[in-house]
């Protein structure tokens, strides 16, 4: 039997909570360097693509010959995929994305786990599959889900989130936080008016047990 939410739904311009841990609970990310390769991994997917003549260069010696040549381009998914917020912990992750074209997430989600499995291997001298199975993908179906979605991601204790750019004090080109800010510009739900702010919304909550909130039932990691 497939492990839960990892069958997937596509669909055009959905919403999606993905998430996904190191095989056996092991961590994914042992230094600051593994957090900044996985987020670059991310900036070069989401970012617009670069010219060939940006492109960084490597040089090749062939016979005595310095060659330089342009290193390749990552798969990229500008305006394909729109990473809405995120938090990376060291033993596990959690995105919440807008797909905006049907099925760009599974190659989206391949690109940077492979690369990313490709670059722990050789760091640390291992061999074998870093992540617990395929990544899990849970369609977002209503607006309060969104939004609780978001907390949930930025109540994580972690320095690596997308937190700091939904408070302003980071702006992250390939982040886009308006998808959650918005409601709380105009807030038309009741439920959101109470508060002030996005941050409002957050630090107000972190002395609420989370898992109270019969919505983030199926947010653990299942194995």
């Amino acid at each position: 039997m497939p492990a839960k939410n990892s069958i997937k739904i596509p669909v055009e311009n959905g919403y999606y909570h993905i998430y996904n841990r190191g095989v056996n609970k092991q961590e994914i990310f042992t230094t600051s360097k593994d957090y900044s390769v996985f987020l670059n991994y991310l900036k070069e997917a989401l970012s617009p693509p670069l010219q060939p003549g940006e492109l960084p260069t490597f040089t090749v010696n062939l016979n005595g010959t310095i060659f330089t040549k342009p290193k390749r381009q990552p798969k990229n998914f500008y305006g394909e995929i729109d990473l809405i917020a995120y938090v990376l912990m060291p033993n596990h992750f959690h995105l919440l994305i807008k797909q905006n074209k049907r099925e760009s997430m599974e190659a989206f989600m391949r690109s940077v786990a492979t690369r990313y499995s490709m670059y722990v291997n050789k760091m640390y001298d291992r061999v074998g599959t870093l992540f617990q199975g395929i990544y899990k993908a849970v369609l977002i179906e209503n607006e309060n889900y969104l939004l609780h979605l978001s907390r949930y991601i930025h109540l994580n204790p972690s320095a690596y989130s997308s937190y700091a750019d939904y408070i302003g004090m980071k702006k992250t080109q390939w982040v886009h936080p308006h998808f959650v800010l918005d409601f709380f510009s105009q807030p038309t739900n009741l439920e959101f008016k109470k508060y002030n702010s996005y941050k409002d919304f957050v630090e107000k909550y972190r002395t609420v047990n989370v898992n109270q909130e019969s919505f983030l039932n199926n947010l653990t990691l299942e194995d």
